[in-house]
């Protein structure tokens, strides 16, 4: 089917196939820019759960109104 869109086209374009490459590095670097954010989001998620993020001590809580 590749080939019958190509020829419907009139054939390769030297100006199309680098925009192909350049959106295909481009869709390559966004995939990695997530597996480095999914690896920080997996990093912070882990320190969370053994408590090292976010802790507040209790002798520092105001006191509740009533």
């Amino acid at each position: 089917m590749a080939k019958a869109l190509l020829g419907h086209l009139g054939g390769t374009d030297p100006r199309m196939l680098e925009q192909v490459r350049l959106l295909n590095r481009r869709v390559a670097d966004l995939e990695a820019h997530v597996m480095r954010l999914q690896a920080e989001n997996d990093h912070l998620v882990a320190q969370i759960h053994e408590g090292r993020l976010l802790t507040v001590d209790e002798a520092l809580r105001a006191p509740a109104s009533v």
